[in-house]
């Protein structure tokens, strides 16, 4: 009996050590599983409210993980743009949802610094709120939205998020003419850079509708319709990829159509 036991003892001390390293290795397996399952919420199912169900208990298990807190960043993002701003109680739910979005966009540069997406998510958030009060009355976050988005570029050149934002940046601000805009320490957005993200974007994310039908509208802006209707005539045949595509797709046939003989 007592030879059995020796001989036994080593496959038990084996046997504990595996069952200690299951256990040590189960709450990242369990935050990586919950990623998984809010990114198809997200991003194939277009149920915010899933997503962020899965992310919060992501959230618990790995308060620092920076994949969970960008994608809550992301997910508030998206809530907020579907939520309805008629009354001031409205719009001040949806302000405190971008505010959200930034807060944990904040919490993932802090988590890593070297993140891409951080930054990118924290420009997105930005950008949002800065809309929300007006362009002309929030230039310090539009200014924060183009360091964070140079800085997510400077770490992954080929982020089409980034590159996105980037040139919607341009295009917004150019609404305004430069005069106006320079003494505000603006005068940097220009048609060119607008295209020039806009296109970098489409390249890194061909398969996109939005990307296509906003780079289509600067070209509209610059007088180049040609290449307007080479991108808007692509649309068709690209997949549903975003909630928000449907009425995408609708905004870039009455654009086809206004400009059909331009």
């Amino acid at each position: 009996m007592k030879t059995f036991f020796h001989r036994a003892a080593p496959v038990i001390v084996l046997s504990l050590a595996a069952l200690v390293g299951l256990r040590a290795q189960s709450p990242q397996a369990d935050v990586d599983t919950l990623i998984a399952e809010g990114d198809k919420a997200s991003t194939k199912q277009f149920d915010n409210k899933a997503a962020l169900e899965k992310f919060d208990q992501a959230f618990k298990l790995a308060p620092s993980n920076v994949e969970v807190l960008w994608r809550l960043s992301r997910t508030y993002v998206d809530i907020g743009e579907h939520l309805p701003a008629t009354t001031d109680e409205e719009k001040k739910k949806q302000l405190e949802t971008y505010e959200m979005s930034l807060d944990f966009a904040n919490k993932a540069v802090a988590a890593n610094p070297s993140s891409s997406m951080a930054y990118t998510r924290r420009a997105i958030a930005s950008g949002r709120i800065g809309l929300f009060k007006g362009v002309w009355d929030a230039l310090d976050l539009v200014k924060q939205t183009r360091v964070d988005c140079e800085k997510a570029l400077s770490l992954d050149p080929k982020n089409a998020s980034a590159l996105y934002v980037m040139g919607r940046l341009h295009a917004r601000l150019i609404e305004k003419p430069k005069i106006v805009r320079w003494p505000l320490g603006i005068g940097w957005a220009n048609i060119e850079d607008a295209i020039k993200y806009y296109e970098l974007a489409i390249a890194a994310r061909p398969e996109f509708i939005m990307y296509r039908l906003d780079v289509a509208r600067v070209y509209v802006e610059d007088d180049n319709y040609a290449k307007a209707k080479e991108h808007l005539a692509k649309i068709d045949s690209i997949s549903k990829q975003d909630e928000d595509d449907d009425q995408f797709r609708k905004e870039a046939k009455e654009l086809s159509e206004k400009i059909k003989d331009k």
